[in-house]
């Protein structure tokens, strides 16, 4: 079988570099965990409040265990993340991102399409550490 699995990519805009994780659409929590491990073997690696995050979860599969997953990757990015953003939330998956943001005292702001997203992240200026 063919490696379909998404892979993270930095996307460069207006001189920035966000790091962008695609999981729209996926149902399989194996596709899932994967596109998280991939990106936190980048993120953390990277200097302390320096990367600019953008991630898709348009029509995501949510569930406990996802949810879990979440929680503990983006609880796990803090010291990394100078700021981020995510699109594509859907009524129930705004409940559960809502839930996942006050458990782990982070603010990655929520937005309605990917131009107002990248457009945000790149005004925001890096947290100096």
């Amino acid at each position: 079988m063919l490696n379909s699995m998404r892979q993270p990519e930095i996307i460069s805009y207006k001189g920035k570099s966000i790091f962008y994780m695609d999981f729209s659409g996926l149902r399989d929590i194996g596709e899932i965990e994967e596109l998280i491990n991939q990106s936190k073997i980048y993120i953390r690696f990277q200097p302390e409040k320096s990367v600019i995050t953008l991630s898709n979860i348009a029509g995501m599969h949510f569930n406990a265990e996802i949810k879990s997953l979440f929680s503990d990757f983006i609880s796990g990015n803090k010291l990394y993340v100078s700021h981020g953003a995510v699109i594509g939330l859907s009524g129930l998956q705004r409940i559960v991102y809502n839930g996942i943001m006050r458990i782990t005292g982070r603010d990655i702001r929520s937005f309605e399409t990917i131009d107002i997203a990248k457009d945000w992240l790149v005004t925001q200026e890096t947290v100096e550490v």
